[in-house]
């Protein structure tokens, strides 16, 4: 019986791992690519760093609008962003014969380095890991459901192969690897150590993508985690018979107003209004770890200065919470580059295993094809040979 329900679980483990591994492994492996794209991006595009000689402090983003706009006199800037310290700031916006560009601004010398009018590296692979490049529909996406649900099969794959692989722990202890004992058990054993050293990041990596599920479902069903930003009433809004009235409070003011706010607060994205009963919309991050780049924040009236919105841990639901830690933990960006060294071993590791997890199954299931081939060739062979007789 001990033998039977041990069969049971191995094979179920196969199905949890197997029947997706090629969805599944491309995840693993365009997720660990994520992790370190703005350090490939470093890396591949001289233009993208923000190099820094002088050692003088950042420009604040609303010097880096004004240089655009003075290049591109005609341009309509939407949203600045930020990365890096390594990385320059983008600048996105529109003009004439250009529907979309973003300009690479050095932040500390001011310099326009790269016009970019396409989808960046960091973009293409964040997509390519989230929604396998599917299309959305409004506020869904299949491929991101695709790629949510491996978390069940991460999940499920994770609890089989413990119940499988007795006393795992003495992995830790006593890590087994024998080199010289063939290719099957070569496998077998960096499968199981990859397996036990990596049940943390397993489970990590569970957790999150089935929030991101549940996120999914949600968008899906028209349930908002953020509440939008508000309107400006109209009779805040000055009338003008001739042209627009220019904004008293500028984007350096709202920043401004964000400072005062938060205390060490950075700013990482920025939003320009786009129409009179509009916003400054100021995001970044303060001195949680564990909060994405977008944990704080203000929208501030351009006609008075006021804060209309605010945006901060300590006044976040437990769904807002969720999904404010959920990509620090995901990606690793919580402790800077060492943590993101650490999510790329591991995302390598988790790789891995579903290549040697596929290999292992591809030998069981050509050996065992081999021999019903020959039990039914015997069978064969032997009718052949009383009707002979």
């Amino acid at each position: 019986m001990a033998k039977l329900n041990n069969r049971f679980w191995f094979r179920l483990h196969g199905w949890f791992s197997l029947p997706v591994w090629i969805i599944f492994c491309f995840v693993c492996l365009t997720g660990t690519i994520s992790v370190i794209s703005h350090e490939l991006t470093w890396l591949t595009n001289p233009e993208a760093r923000a190099s820094n000689p002088q050692q003088v402090k950042e420009k604040p983003m609303s010097e880096l609008v004004e240089i655009v706009q003075q290049a591109h006199p005609t341009a309509s800037i939407s949203t600045v962003m930020s990365f890096e310290p390594y990385l320059v700031n983008a600048v996105i916006f529109t003009d004439k014969d250009v529907p979309f560009a973003i300009a690479y601004v050095n932040q500390y010398t001011g310099d326009i380095q790269e016009i970019n009018q396409g989808i960046t590296f960091i973009n293409f692979m964040r997509s390519l890991h989230g929604w396998l490049l599917f299309p959305w529909h409004s506020n869904y996406s299949v491929g991101y459901y695709i790629v949510c649900a491996m978390a069940i099969v991460m999940l499920g794959a994770l609890i089989t192969g413990l119940v499988v692989y007795k006393n795992f722990w003495r992995a830790f202890t006593q890590p087994k690897l024998r080199i010289t004992q063939g290719k099957k058990t070569l496998l077998a054993d960096l499968h199981r150590l990859a397996g036990v050293w990596s049940m943390w990041f397993l489970l990590l990596m569970s957790i999150t993508g089935l929030w991101y599920l549940a996120q999914a479902m949600m968008w899906h069903n028209h349930i908002e985690l953020e509440e939008h930003a508000p309107l400006i009433e109209v009779s805040q809004v000055p009338m003008s018979s001739n042209e627009a009235p220019t904004r008293p409070y500028t984007l350096s003011n709202a920043l401004q107003v964000a400072e005062q706010q938060f205390p060490g607060f950075k700013s990482t994205y920025v939003m320009l209004p786009e129409h009179q009963r509009d916003t400054y919309k100021v995001y970044g991050q303060g001195d949680h770890i564990f909060y994405d780049q977008y944990a704080y924040g203000v929208t501030v009236n351009p006609w008075n200065g006021a804060i209309e919105s605010e945006r901060t841990p300590a006044k976040m639901t437990t769904l807002q919470t969720l999904s404010h830690i959920a990509d620090p933990l995901h990606y690793g960006t919580i402790g800077g580059l060492w943590t993101k060294a650490i999510w790329f071993i591991f995302g390598i590791f988790l790789t891995g295993m579903s290549i040697t997890g596929f290999l292992m199954w591809g030998g069981r299931t050509v050996k065992a094809a081999k021999a019903d081939l020959d039990v039914t060739s015997s069978v064969n062979s032997h009718f052949v040979k009383q009707e002979s007789h």
